[in-house]
């Protein structure tokens, strides 16, 4: 059985690897990572936090999900992230995402925050995300 993080995880890549406006933003690719590449330039994205917990019902195994997408800007531009993660939030709000071993029950964009990094003077828009999955 895949886990609910990462069969949504799974989907959303799918789901924006499909996209042209998306990938054009990020330079011509999808640049959405785990972990930040060596040397990354930006635009690119990281999955970043999640927590998935029991929701589960009398007949239904379930979780919901609290997750993030972050997504670093190109230095001096905070909207090159901004315009990227307002294309994740219109792609992926109440999206009827197909998940492995999982059926989606909704998936709803919670919040966009943007700030600089104190390290790298870089912005980065970080995608508040709630999900709430069920086991198929």
């Amino acid at each position: 059985m895949t886990s609910p993080i990462l069969a949504l995880r799974r989907a959303i890549l799918e789901t924006a690897s499909r996209d042209a406006e998306l990938m054009a933003l990020m330079g011509g690719t999808l640049r959405l990572y785990d972990e930040p590449p060596r040397n990354a330039e930006p635009v690119y994205a990281l999955f970043g936090d999640v927590t998935a917990q029991d929701w589960s019902t009398d007949t239904d195994r379930g979780h919901e999900q609290d997750l993030t997408i972050v997504v670093w800007s190109e230095r001096g531009s905070a909207r090159t992230g901004l315009s990227a993660a307002e294309r994740f939030a219109a792609l992926l709000d109440d999206a009827p995402l197909t998940l492995d071993g999982h059926r989606l029950v909704n998936l709803r964009v919670a919040e966009i925050a943007s700030a600089r990094d104190k390290d790298t003077q870089l912005a980065r828009v970080t995608l508040y995300l709630r999900a709430v999955t069920e086991r198929a």
